[in-house]
């Protein structure tokens, strides 16, 4: 059989890019974000409105350059997705 395409989920979608957030001092630049989230431009910037929308991340402005950093709602939610995976993958899911 030919090989599986493992696309990721809108989830594992948002962790990623809550999580690069996190792992880089919690803000990000929008460029950074775009190549570590591994997503085109047109689809990083949805889930960016939604992740604003849900307050997991918001915009700073800081020497005239933007940065997305990660709330502590995000960090929750963080928190949160590791706890599900661990729970889910200790049942084989």
């Amino acid at each position: 059989m030919g090989e599986t395409v493992n696309r990721r989920n809108r989830l594992e979608i948002i962790h990623d890019m809550l999580r690069v957030t996190n792992d880089l001092g919690g803000k990000i630049l929008p460029t950074h974000l775009l190549y570590k989230s591994n997503l085109s431009h047109e689809r990083m910037k949805g889930y960016l409105e939604e992740l604003k929308e849900k307050k997991l991340i918001t915009e700073l402005q800081e020497k005239e350059k933007l940065f997305f950093a990660i709330t502590d709602d995000g960090r929750r939610f963080l928190m949160q997705y590791k706890q599900l995976k661990e729970f889910t993958e200790a049942f084989g899911l």
